[in-house]
């Protein structure tokens, strides 16, 4: 559709669709406003990362990221990002397998796992219990605070948000036919569950290790700052040599989040904003790429002032902004 429609970009798609200049204007400024939050987000994982497992000081792993990611994005373009991706996919996918695997070695098995972190639920943190929580592998009670944060961010707002974020929507917008797409199925859900699959159980199931080593749940063992819960882990349970492998995997990970999300900024300034005004091209290739610098200028310093734990939070508003301005639309 978009290729029929000659949409470069998602807000021109919705522009073109419904023929409306506003829809254009405003997708364009809604994705250069909101997306830093995920970014900064996206950065802070990352710098944290390497924080925990190779010492790298906090604000000087965020500005080698973004000098990188920025790089390869400004002068690489929209290619330059999808070849990176698909490299950096293949890393992400194996490196995700090895720890999921790992941890169920680690603990004795699916069964004994999965049995350990339900009977820690008396040690879930009262905080949450307070408003609704019952442990690590059960729901919470029904229309309690924690049920209506969890229903409503995480899994329907990250869940549903996902599918209409515009600079995944440009991907599907590229492909050249049907059958490119049908190829895409079988590995894209693969990839998708592993990926998402490995970081949910991981991340729960790194309270029993804890448990059983430290005798501390895993928010504890990181410090009281859960975006170091993974990291944590991976640097006291996993042999050395796959620490620097999942550096690289989680890397990768950072690395195509950010590079996709900074050019969809750019373009949103560039090529939405500022391009439907104007008919010189040379000039909106320029206001893009001045669009990325200044998107990857405002992702470095919500990281700097950020507070500690807000990679969930980042990511549960960009996610739920993506699930109310851009779904029904979509759809």
């Amino acid at each position: 559709i978009g290729k029929y429609l000659n949409a470069m970009t998602f807000p021109e798609f919705l522009s073109k669709r419904f023929n409306s200049k506003f829809i254009q204007y405003f997708s364009g400024l809604l994705i250069f406003c909101a997306m830093p939050v995920y970014a900064a987000s996206v950065l802070i994982g990352a710098a944290r990362f390497l924080e925990t497992t190779l010492s790298v000081e906090f604000q000087l792993a965020i500005i080698i990221l973004a000098i990188i990611i920025g790089f390869y994005v400004i002068f690489g373009g929209l290619k330059g990002v999808m070849y990176t991706d698909a490299v950096q996919g293949v890393i992400m996918f194996f490196g995700m397998l090895v720890l999921l695997i790992s941890i169920y070695w680690i603990l004795g098995g699916v069964t004994n796992a999965h049995t350990a972190l339900s009977n820690m639920a008396p040690l879930f943190p009262a905080s949450a219990k307070a408003t609704g929580a019952t442990g690590w592998t059960t729901f919470p009670q029904t229309g309690s605070v924690f049920w209506w944060n969890l229903v409503t961010s995480i899994i329907l707002g990250v869940g549903v948000g996902a599918i209409a974020q515009p600079q995944l929507a440009v991907r599907f917008m590229t492909v050249s036919s049907n059958k490119e797409l049908n190829r895409a199925v079988l590995v894209g859900g693969i990839f998708i569950f592993v990926a998402t699959f490995s970081a949910y159980v991981v991340g729960s199931l790194s309270n029993v290790y804890f448990y059983q080593t430290t005798g501390q749940i895993a928010i504890q063992a990181a410090g009281n700052n859960v975006d170091k819960i993974i990291p944590t882990f991976i640097s006291s349970a996993m042999p050395q040599w796959f620490t620097y492998i999942f550096t690289l995997t989680l890397l990768c990970a950072a690395m195509s989040t950010l590079s996709t999300q900074f050019h969809a900024q750019g373009s949103a300034i560039g090529h939405d904003v500022y391009s439907a005004t104007q008919k010189d091209k040379k000039e909106s290739m320029s206001m893009t790429r001045i669009g990325i610098l200044i998107g990857i200028v405002i992702a470095v310093a919500l990281a700097f002032i950020l507070p500690a734990g807000v990679v969930a939070q980042g990511t549960t508003i960009f996610f739920g902004i993506c699930a109310a301005a851009f779904m029904p639309v979509y759809i």
